[in-house]
């Protein structure tokens, strides 16, 4: 009876110590942290001899090369359309071939959807086509949160409405996120975002909330959420304000550069097979006598601003797909006039503030602002990120963020910073409106109800579109519709018999077969083989290019970067040796617009200011500063006339108005942009410094009293009888 007293405590005692440290293990375990592995490739050695082996990268076709393509699956030859210089004699003839055939698919948007579409279908072994009026991430795609999550807020919702259409959003997103980071290392990352708390019995609620966003990732979550004191919120998050401050729970999500992995999305498709052009507009919609779709008109926009005439053309294609985001009821109603409206365009706005806003390395998250809205505080590029706002708006193709959405923003910043730092409108660098295309279902009877997550239809003439969703599930979004557009256009997917070695080497991705089903959560993009986070130590050592500059670039490109530095001009200094910054604010060098132009198709000086580089989207002013040397090095690629770089400036001033750019500066002209005149013209940052005080122990500015004066002492004073 006493060993049966004894026994029972015993067996309580190792049942709590057993669950105690299953749960410490679950928290505490090993992770493999997306980024933190070996590159795929080993960096490039010296041979025999002392000869430097450089990498030597897949050949993508240029531009025009792609255009002749689109052009050939018409059924025209291509030489003879565009001129006697392709022609070999009167009686030439075509070389039919499987490229004079359509493309299985023709995908109209080169956003993130369109271009995630397009190199699912390339690794299926499919002929694909995708055309973009504007560039690659020009909309949507390239004014996100930068986040790569979940959605922790909807996790909450779908416990509190019992929502398990939520419920599987949010799973779905997680694993999606947990690809994201896999495929692109470099141009993604894991990210630290921090809950403040400020009454003790919020705590237990935020951490269970954090810990079922850990539970409901499992082995593909990130790392652990954990809880933080008072004391240690502070130290991770110094600006935070102290007064009701009681401690803060934190989890992690994942952060990118929307715009350069777009890019790299496309640039993947091309080097998988996909016929990839960016400034191509879709005119019309071709059927055959049917009524079925059968291919589009397209018109080349890049000769008109060299003062040509665009040329216009077919391409065929056995099936279609819309992908055009904010725009897609434009594309619908080019199939059928009469086609009701599905998008339900919400404006989402940015600000950009300086880096010393927020740590670099911790963002934060306040859920419950004035109006119930959840707005973001992120460290991004260096600078801090804030956002977002969520209103009805109107379908243009570069907004410009309101006054009232930008102090609503700063205002509700001001909150949760200690009182000692003042967030001023001068401090805002750059503000961008973006338009997140909420959709409808036309088929369902609740026609008010907005689909949450992404929308595939198919009209009765066969265009099918793709519509809603988010970054996080680009790729989950592409499976989907490409295995409908399979299934719909009666297509058959291969194995590919010999893919490209997007590494530079032999070396082939092991988690990605290519046995013609979808491989994309495995196919890692441009860039991501030799990628490692020492990789930047290699470029220093080889090229003799500045620290800051190395890290940005292998961030930026991955491996690629060895030919970007390789781009670099010579600086003809001690150090850097090469590398000539084309903003002394900011990393970017001139190999990047060199690289841009030559190997991702940017065509314009705003392709490369707003989404090669990203200085538009960092600093407004500075990218208008940088305008002139970025219009010289692309005329010098591109051969641009003096007329055709005049166009360059007016149009991409005319853009630098929707990335917040002060009016007063939007009718510069390069002369005096040139001659330092963007510093010149008063604005909300002109008087928030002292700019002309010689040096002094109190500056002339800070000071209403004339130098020598005690402003204590009236010259009646007893002091002075």
């Amino acid at each position: 009876m006493a060993a049966r007293r004894l026994l029972r405590p015993s067996l309580y005692a190792a049942a709590a110590t057993v669950a105690g440290g299953g749960i410490l293990y679950a928290t505490y375990r090993p992770r493999d942290i997306p980024g933190s592995e070996s590159a795929s490739v080993p960096p490039p050695t010296y041979g025999a001899g002392g000869v430097f082996r450089p990498p030597h990268f897949p050949y993508i076709k240029n531009r025009d090369e792609q255009i002749t393509d689109l052009r050939r699956s018409s059924g025209q030859n291509a030489r003879g359309a565009l001129g006697g210089f392709f022609n070999r004699g009167d009686d030439a003839q075509a070389v039919t071939s499987e490229k004079d055939e359509p493309y299985d698919l023709l995908v109209i948007g080169g956003g993130a959807t369109g271009t995630g579409v397009a190199l699912d279908a390339a690794t299926r072994g499919l002929r694909v086509a995708v055309v973009e009026r504007d560039d690659f991430s020009s909309g949507t795609s390239s004014k996100s949160t930068k986040l790569v999550h979940g959605g922790v807020r909807y996790l909450e919702k779908a416990v509190f409405e019992l929502d398990y259409n939520q419920y599987k959003l949010v799973r779905e997103a997680l694993r999606e996120r947990r690809y994201f980071l896999d495929t692109a290392p470099h141009l993604s990352q894991s990210l630290p975002i921090m809950i403040p708390v400020d009454k003790w019995w919020k705590a237990p609620y935020f951490w269970a909330g954090t810990k079922a966003y850990d539970l409901l990732a499992g082995s593909q979550n990130v790392e652990s959420s954990y809880f933080l004191t008072k004391s240690r919120a502070l130290d991770a998050f110094p600006m935070l304000k102290k007064e009701n401050l009681f401690g803060a729970l934190v989890y992690y999500d994942g952060a990118h550069n929307d715009s350069r992995m777009n890019v790299s999305l496309a640039m993947t498709a091309a080097m998988y097979g996909a016929s990839v052009v960016n400034h191509l507009e879709v005119t019309g919609l071709e059927k055959d006598a049917s009524g079925k779709l059968n291919g589009a008109r397209v018109k080349d926009l890049i000769p008109e601003k060299n003062g040509e005439s665009g040329h216009e053309f077919t391409i065929r294609a056995k099936g279609i797909i819309n992908a055009t985001g904010p725009f897609t009821d434009s594309i619908r109603k080019l199939d059928d006039q009469e086609v009701k409206e599905i998008v339900a365009p919400s404006s989402g706005v940015h600000v950009i503030l300086p880096g010393y806003f927020s740590p670099s390395d911790m963002g934060l998250i306040d859920p419950s602002t004035s109006d119930g809205r959840v707005i973001f505080f992120l460290p991004w590029q260096g600078n801090t990120i804030a956002g977002t706002t969520d209103a009805p708006t109107n379908i243009t193709q570069n907004p410009i963020a309101g006054e009232e959405e930008i102090n609503w923003i700063l205002k509700e910043i001001q909150n949760y910073l200690s009182p000692e730092i003042n967030v001023r409108r001068g401090d805002v660098l750059a503000a961008w409106s973006g338009i997140r295309p909420l959709v409808r279902d036309p088929n369902a009877h609740n026609t008010e109800g907005l689909v949450r997550n992404h929308l595939i239809t198919t009209s009765p003439s066969g265009l099918l579109t793709i519509s809603g969703g988010k970054w996080t599930t680009y790729r989950q979004m592409a499976e989907e519709t490409v295995d409908e557009a399979i299934s719909s256009f009666k297509l058959t997917s291969a194995p590919l018999k010999d893919p490209p070695r997007v590494s530079g080497t032999d070396i082939v991705d092991s988690s990605a077969s290519l046995d013609g089903t979808c491989q994309t959560h495995g196919v890692k993009l441009v860039g991501a083989h030799g990628y490692s986070k020492t990789l930047f130590i290699n470029l220093i050592q080889h090229f003799g290019i500045e620290t800051e500059v190395a890290k940005h670039l292998t961030a930026a490109y991955g491996d690629r970067a060895w030919t970007v530095a390789a781009l670099c001009s010579p600086t003809e200094e001690r150090f850097p040796v090469r590398g000539k910054r084309i903003s002394a604010l900011y990393p970017f060098v001139d190999g990047e617009v060199r690289y841009a132009v030559r190997h991702e198709y940017a065509e314009t000086a705003v392709d490369v200011i707003a989404r090669r580089t990203r200085l538009a989207f960092l600093n407004a002013q500075a990218a208008l500063e940088a305008l002139p040397s970025i219009i010289d090095l692309m005329g010098a690629e591109l051969g641009w006339s003096s007329n055709r770089k005049s166009q360059e400036w007016r149009d991409t001033l005319q853009y630098l108005a929707s990335m917040g750019l002060p009016k007063g500066k939007l009718n510069l002209s390069r002369e005096e942009v040139e001659s330092g005149h963007v510093g010149k013209y008063e604005d909300e940052e002109y008087g928030l410094y002292a700019r002309h005080d010689n040096p002094g122990e109190t500056l002339a500015s800070d000071s209403k009293f004339q130098s020598g004066h005690n402003p204590t002492i009236g010259k009646d004073s007893i002091v002075n009888r």
